[in-house]
């Protein structure tokens, strides 16, 4: 066990999320027993910002097909959830995970990095699975959910423009050298959309052959945990 492991912070019990409402009550729930400095913490927040914005444009009209929003939003709030659980009852969450539970409280790791392995994790991994499931649910194949799954992806690539704001040191440790400006540039959620998209209709071709779409799902998770694990390189 890496020395900078924590112990588990306790979740928030629940069994799955019936609404985007239900998923923003126990991502606040979340948020009231974790420091604000951990790790998780620093993504739940970030994540909470995005599903409160999300459930808004549902309520507001925006999206053209709100039910196929809120289904898909929900399913994929769940595998962080379900990650979450699984770390705090002791459990093995997958590997695109468990190095952000891991260093959680790592003090040489900055919050833009928690930021983007949390992301990292939850698009190249969590987001196939959730519209493999999404379309289980509805009955349709993934080109049928494409329109909405892009919109929704505009949405995150504008939020993580403002999370890299929010989160980057200020312009006296911004320097060329500093190993977060190398890392931060390192990572694109844009490219790691478009690989999860292509991911999602490799699982549904495959979802007639449970062994392979497992092998791919393992060997998918592993890849996307290596990378989260770089991004958590300490930087000071």
């Amino acid at each position: 066990m890496d020395r900078f492991e924590q112990c588990a912070v306790p979740a928030v019990p629940g069994g799955p999320a019936a609404d985007v409402g239900t998923v923003i009550a126990r991502m606040r729930a979340y948020r009231a027993r974790w420091p604000p400095q951990d790790g998780v913490a620093v993504f739940n927040q970030v994540y909470l910002a995005v599903t409160e914005a999300v459930g808004g444009r549902i309520a507001d009209g925006s999206f053209t097909d709100p039910q196929t929003v809120s289904v898909l939003d929900v399913r994929f709030a769940e595998l962080y959830l379900t990650a979450v659980e699984t770390e705090a009852s002791g459990g093995r969450a997958p590997d695109c995970w468990r190095a952000l539970f891991a260093y959680r409280r790592h003090p040489g790791v900055r919050p833009l990095q928690f930021a983007l392995a949390g992301i990292n994790a939850h698009i190249g991994h969590d987001l196939a699975l959730a519209v493999v499931d999404t379309c289980r649910a509805l009955g349709c194949a993934p080109e049928d959910l494409e329109d909405e799954f892009h919109r929704v992806g505009d949405l995150l690539v504008t939020l993580e423009e403002e999370i890299r704001e929010d989160l980057m040191p200020g312009p006296d440790l911004l320097e060329i050298a500093d190993p977060l400006t190398h890392l931060a540039s390192t990572w694109s959620l844009e490219r790691a959309r478009e690989a999860s998209w292509a991911a999602a209709r490799v699982l549904w071709r495959l979802r007639g052959v449970p062994p392979l779409a497992e092998e791919f799902r393992t060997r998918m998770d592993a890849g996307v945990g290596l990378v989260g694990r770089l991004l958590l390189t300490p930087c000071r």
